[in-house]
């Protein structure tokens, strides 16, 4: 294919056409900017005529928004058929999965995440928030911890401010060089794993009435 001429269009499925005018976008959007990056462009490099991203999205914010909570809102893919196995080789194996994701991604990621994006846009916050209720979901489904209920809230909020500890993890791997691919990993899985075997376990012992006593984070978590 020459410099300039499109791609040649093919018959999609409505749904197969939105995820391929999504691919590019996101490709888009990682290379460059929000600013930098036209509608013609998204078109363009989808094979699709312009109107088409305003009949699946209604414009150039709708569909960023929609790279952003793409990216931003961990798949089920990443804690879907995980083994039945221990709390410990099921979270090693969801973050695998997640890092896969980011780095299949890593431009777009970084483009999300970057300041741009951060800079207080009230649709991109609650994107942010939807997805850190998603990975606190996603976590305690990979933890075996889907029906702990007692001090629930105050784990829930110590994983989605693990979220944060995510993010800035994945600029020293992405950006710095500081990390690589396993240290990441290694370091991302034991910070989680602390969290629900240790940090969870003293918050509980430290409520008014508690006596003390620490619950066990999973049924199947190994010794």
């Amino acid at each position: 294919m020459t410099s300039g001429t499109r791609p040649r269009r093919r018959r999609l499925e409505p749904a197969e056409r939105r995820a391929e005018i999504l691919a590019a976008a996101r490709h888009l959007f990682g290379a460059g900017s929000y600013a930098s990056v036209s509608t013609s462009d998204i078109a363009e490099a989808a094979g699709v005529a312009r109107p088409l991203i305003n009949h699946y999205f209604g414009g150039k914010r709708e569909l960023y928004l929609e790279v952003v909570r793409q990216l931003m809102i961990v798949p089920a893919p990443v804690t879907e058929a995980l083994p039945d196995t221990t709390m410990e080789e099921r979270l090693a194996i969801g973050v695998e999965r997640w890092v896969d994701v980011v780095d299949r991604n890593r431009d777009a990621w970084l483009t999300v995440i970057g300041p741009e994006s951060a800079g207080r846009d009230p649709e991109i916050e609650r994107i942010m928030l939807e997805a850190d209720e998603v990975a606190a979901d996603r976590v305690l489904e990979a933890a075996l911890m889907t029906d702990v209920t007692e001090g629930r809230e105050e784990l829930r909020a110590m994983i989605r401010s693990f979220g944060g500890l995510l993010r800035a993890a994945s600029r020293e791997w992405l950006i710095r060089g500081t990390l690589d691919r396993t240290a990441l990993r290694t370091f991302l899985t034991d910070s989680i794993l602390n969290l629900l075997k240790v940090t969870y376990p003293a918050v509980l012992a430290e409520r008014p009435g508690s006596g003390g006593r620490t619950p066990p984070a999973s049924s199947r978590s190994s010794a």
